[in-house]
């Protein structure tokens, strides 16, 4: 199911390039410090659930064409394939770790 803190809905979403809805006060989506989530999801707080239909339906038509052809962007760095592809999910995912990585040898040495 798709309610869990770390879902795979959210790959799913973009793997068939629908505009993902995360429901989750303080969640980080993954790859949030290379990727601008904003451009290509929307995010509602967990106390205006009852309110996700209102919410939902109003976003303007430009505006949710937007976000899902920025989802078509993305796309390529989710797909996870056999070999390495540049710009992949595993070149992301290396990517993320460096970074953190560079983030944390910054930190120590501060």
């Amino acid at each position: 199911m798709g309610y869990e803190v770390n879902s795979p809905r959210i790959v799913e979403s973009i793997y068939y390039e629908c505009v993902p809805v995360i429901i989750a006060d303080g969640f980080v989506p993954p790859l949030s410090e290379i990727l601008n989530w904003d451009t290509f999801s929307v995010t509602v707080f967990e106390k205006d659930i009852s309110r996700l239909k209102e919410i939902l339906i109003a976003i303007p038509m430009k505006r949710y064409l937007e976000l899902q052809a920025n989802v078509k962007r993305v796309q390529k760095h989710f797909f996870w394939n056999a070999k390495p592809v540049r710009y992949d999910l595993f070149h992301m995912i290396l990517h993320s770790i460096w970074n953190s990585r560079l983030n944390h040898l910054q930190t120590s040495s501060s």
